[in-house]
């Protein structure tokens, strides 16, 4: 018998209750069947209260379990943003550290192949003297060659 059920039967007994002459608000009941009624309820309370707290403290249980799995979901979720942070900040100095060498690369190409350029200018330029000095030769001993076939 439910908690329910024993204080419907209560009710039910002071309604069949009948009322003390001159005290209307006072009624005549069996006792015998209220004191099976309340130990009853006595026995049946311990019951629903002791499924009350086992209710409760499942719900507490569970909230809590939720609390600590929404902590660990922000804790990952801080983490991962962290590390990915972490990735970015790598990667673009990585990219700024190869345009770095990319630049200095292109800045000695473009020094030696200047230098170069100097260079084999400078060998043409040489080149271009002693030819012009040994033509210069040549055409005097052709010229002597010439006077002296005259």
């Amino acid at each position: 018998m439910t908690i329910e059920q024993i204080l419907d039967d209560m009710d039910d007994l002071l309604d069949r209750s009948r009322p003390v002459p001159f005290a209307a608000h006072k009624v005549i009941i069996d006792a015998d069947r209220m004191r099976e009624l309340l130990n009853s309820a006595h026995l049946n309370v311990p019951a629903e209260i002791k499924s009350a707290k086992q209710i409760n403290s499942e719900c507490d249980r569970i909230l809590d379990e939720a609390r600590n799995k929404a902590e660990q979901i922000v804790q990952d979720a801080e983490n991962r943003a962290h590390r990915m942070i972490a990735e970015q900040t790598i990667l673009t100095e990585a990219k700024q550290r190869a345009l770095d060498m990319l630049t200095k690369a292109q800045n000695g190409s473009n020094d030696i192949k200047q230098a170069a350029e100097r260079y084999v200018d400078r060998l043409l330029t040489d080149a271009e003297a002693f030819f012009a000095t040994n033509l210069q030769e040549v055409k005097q001993t052709k010229a002597k060659i010439e006077n002296v076939k005259q």
